[in-house]
Order: C-alpha cells, then structure tokens, then sequence
C-alpha cells in the first residue's frame, strides 16, 4: 500500500522535541515556530505532560462513555474556572472539524433555521458543515455545496446586519482571529455590533477559538480581548498538547436533547488526561501571560525588522500568534529557514509567514528567531 501523502512540503524527518525545539532523524535541531499546526500549547514533550499521560496510559487508556469517568467532570470543573467560562456546558470531541461541526447542528436544532454567516477567507475546518462555512471552494466537494452559507468581509459591520435583519439567519461562526485567511482580526466595534445583532434577531453567535484560542492570543479566549460572550466556542488544538481532542463550550441557555449530540473516541481517559496536564502547566507557568508578554516582544523584533529588510510589508497578530505580510511568495523564505537556518513556521496564502510557537517561548528564543529569519531574508 503507498501512503496518500498530501500534506509534507518539507523533507525532514521530525523524530524527537523538547520545548520549543525539534529534531530530525540525523540529529539535526530545528526551532520551531510553528507548534505543529498551533497544536503545541504547552511545548514538546513536558515532563509534567508526559508524566500524566504515561500514568493515565498505565491504568486506562480508553473506555467508552456508556460509563462514568471523572476525568471529564475534572477538565469541566478546571476548563470553566480558567477560561471563565463555569457556567457553560462543556461537550468533549475528538477534532477542531468535528467541534464545529456540533455547534452547528446545535444552533440549527435550537432555532430551527438552516443560514449561516461566515467570513470571507475563514477557515472551519473540512468535515461536511465545517466545510461549508470555509471560504475555500477548493475544498468544498459537489456534495457540500449546499449554499446555506453567505461569505461576508470582516469588520464590515453594516453587511452582517443587513443579513442579519432578514431574520432567517441560523447561527454566525467567526474566528476573532483568522488563522489559515492570514491571521486578520475582528475589531472590537465589529464584534460588539454583530453580537448585539445576533441578540436582537435570534442568531446564534458561535466563536471559532480552535487556533486563536486557548491562551494563543494573550488571553484564554481571543474574543475575550473584544468584549462580547459567544453563545457558542468551539476548541481543539492546543487543548491537549498534540493528543487528538475537541470540545464545544455550551451557553447555559441551551437544552441539549439526549441523542443529539455524541461520539465514541470524545472525552476518553488519555485524552482528558492529557487536556488536564495542559491547564496544570498552564497555571503552573503562566503560559497564557507569557504568551501576551513574548508574543508582544516578538511582535516589536519583527517590526523593528522592517527598518531593514523593506520585503516585510506588515506584521500583525496578538500574543503568540502573527502574521509577516511578504512582499515575496513565503515558500523560498520558509524553504531557507528550513534548510538554512534550521527553523519551522507556518503559512497563509500565497505571502504570508505564520508564526504560532509553543506559549512557553521565551525571549532568549525570540531573539534566536530574529536573526535566523534575517539571514533567511
């Protein structure tokens, strides 16, 4: 059988990490900006991480939720104090695709519509609804074409409304930070006025907080930054450190009825396991803070970078999760920082580097960074 290999775009072979570095098969260490996708919130291999998900492996990997298990009731009780959030419902998936999914097909039972606004360049994920309100039509198969959704600009207030106000409008899904449309942000006049409008026309408001969220941005939540409280928050990512998880955060308001939503793998031992480890380190080291203080310093090396090197056009993001805007393809730039310098970040479209490293990134790394990607430049 050959593998379907559709994703690698680089020939290195990662086999081992530490924090914020990786290594490849021949020894080789690379630093690495990209946490895997925004999925390494807590860095590789914490001992502490690693610790609690060995012990958990060692009594019960995985059993099926027709039984109790505490550990979910643990990561609801922690999830809600932390995030701020303990009066919400808390719904444990296994991917950010599926998290979305079940916010969906909960704001739909819950008014009965079938619309949905979505922002241009927003990406969702590529399960059948996630798809759907992904503004990628290279990824939107015959069969998910189902035109329930109407692509908006972000930060265009009047447009939203005016959807808005037909009053058939089932559910809007935003990202308060765009990741894969180039980290772009929702202003905070722009999300209190479309929160405001969902409320006055019966839409329900559904934060996209897989990639911008859990502590990436200098706060728990992204939207937290913006004043407004979703009816709905979907998670993954960085929830479990790499270990395949999702959740949805529930308004109290919402009745669930049994059956409607479920799922076989969400919420197991490993993965509650691995979730709770994650606030444990979280707390412990403040990463959420640190994420706001060395995302704001890496933010200042870069735009000082700009003096120097006029092919950086813009930088743009918060916390540990930005932006440089190009004004060349990232593919030769991001092929020297493999090759050259040793060193991993991600994309958006054609011209724009994304840097989403682990939140235990210290500036002694920030500088290391600073002039790797100088020499790639």
């Amino acid at each position: 059988m050959i593998l379907f290999d559709v994703y690698p775009l680089f020939d290195v072979n990662i086999v081992k990490g530490q924090g914020c570095k990786v290594w490849d098969d021949k020894g080789q260490e690379y630093l690495d900006l990209y946490g895997g996708h925004a999925v390494i919130s807590v860095g590789h291999a914490h001992p502490h991480y690693v610790e609690k998900v060995s012990e958990q492996l060692n009594k019960l990997g995985f059993y099926s939720n027709s039984v109790k298990n505490d550990l979910q009731v643990q990561l609801a009780e922690r999830l809600g104090r932390i995030s701020g959030y303990d009066d919400y419902q808390l719904f444990l998936i296994n991917s950010g695709a599926e998290a979305n999914e079940n916010a969906l097909k909960l704001a739909s039972f819950t008014n009965g519509r079938t619309r949905v606004l979505s922002a241009e360049k927003a990406f969702h994920g590529r399960t059948s609804l996630a798809v759907e309100v992904t503004n990628n039509p290279k990824i939107i198969a015959p069969i998910n074409a189902n035109n329930h959704v109407t692509y908006l600009p972000m930060n265009d207030l009047p447009a939203w409304e005016a959807e808005l106000a037909k009053g058939d409008v089932c559910a809007v899904i935003l990202e308060c930070i765009q990741g894969v449309g180039g980290i772009k942000m929702a202003t905070e006049e722009f999300a209190q006025g479309l929160a405001a409008a969902c409320k006055k026309y019966g839409t329900i408001l559904i934060c996209d907080e897989i990639q911008c969220g859990y502590g990436r941005s200098g706060k728990f939540f992204a939207h937290q930054w913006l004043g407004i409280r979703p009816d709905i928050i979907t998670v993954a990512k960085g929830i479990a450190n790499g270990f395949p998880m999702g959740a949805v955060l529930i308004s109290p308001e919402f009745k669930p009825v049994y059956g409607q939503l479920g799922t076989t793998f969400g919420g197991n031992h490993l993965a509650c396991a691995a979730a709770l480890a994650v606030l444990d380190i979280f707390e412990k080291e403040g990463l959420v803070e640190n994420a706001h203080l060395v995302g704001e310093y890496l933010m200042e090396q870069l735009k000082g970078l700009q003096k120097d090197y006029p092919v950086i056009q813009e930088v743009r993001g918060r916390g540990l999760m930005i932006g440089v805007d190009l004004a060349v393809p990232h593919k030769e730039v991001r092929g020297r920082l493999v090759y050259e310098q040793h060193c991993f970040t991600g994309c958006a479209g054609t011209n724009i580097l994304r840097l989403l490293p682990p939140l235990c990134l210290t500036k002694d790394d920030v500088d290391d960074f600073i002039e790797r990607l100088k020499k790639a430049l």
